[in-house]
């Protein structure tokens, strides 16, 4: 896929994040963050830590919470980097736990824009919506979709909560599917 291509919103996406986002929306913080120590845990079981960087993304609203991710694999000497969006393209600057964040569009954080960019091997993803297959909904911008092509073959994790399951995702031809999808109960091989 190139920058060229235009991403016109499907009208089912567009209900199935909402329907999706609203459950997420409405689990207890609480249960959240118990179920974000659980995701934490399934993560750092995958056999896939051996090689970096490692993406992740800084969580906003509701999402899963990937940073303690980011902190154990700093622990194990991985070098990190965070998404930031310039144009139409995802760009990938470097990271660690503690180094300063600005504010990057869309209510993210990024790592500052003199930090330099790299090419993470391995992507953990946020999602609105999840099927089995490996599909994902993202917010409908299709940054992750092109980051993902751009950066093939590229090992994908995306992570959720179970509540954002869904049957099927109505795939097109510009959905990149994930290798992995992990939820607070179980790590799903997709790919």
């Amino acid at each position: 896929m190139t920058d060229s291509v235009s991403l016109a919103p499907s009208p089912r996406k567009a209900v199935l994040r909402a329907e999706a986002l609203a459950r997420r929306d409405a689990l207890e913080l609480d249960d959240r963050l118990l179920w974000d120590e659980a995701i934490v845990a399934h993560v750092l079981a995958l056999p896939v830590f051996t090689q970096s960087p490692v993406s992740a993304y800084w969580p906003m609203r509701s999402e899963a919470d990937p940073r303690p991710i980011l902190e154990a694999l700093h622990e194990r000497g991985l070098l990190l980097c965070l998404p930031a969006i310039a144009g139409k393209r995802m760009h990938f600057r470097r990271w660690a736990p503690w180094e300063p964040i600005v504010p990057g569009g869309f209510g993210t954080l990024v790592p500052a824009p003199e930090q330099p960019e790299v090419k993470p091997t391995i992507l953990i993803v946020p999602l609105a919506a999840f099927d089995r297959r490996g599909y994902r909904i993202g917010y409908g911008k299709g940054y992750y979709d092109r980051a993902i092509t751009e950066l093939e073959p590229t090992l994908t994790i995306g992570i959720a909560y179970a509540a954002q399951e869904i049957a099927e995702v109505p795939a097109e031809a510009h959905d990149r599917r994930l290798d992995w999808v992990v939820t607070q109960d179980e790590a799903i091989r997709c790919g």
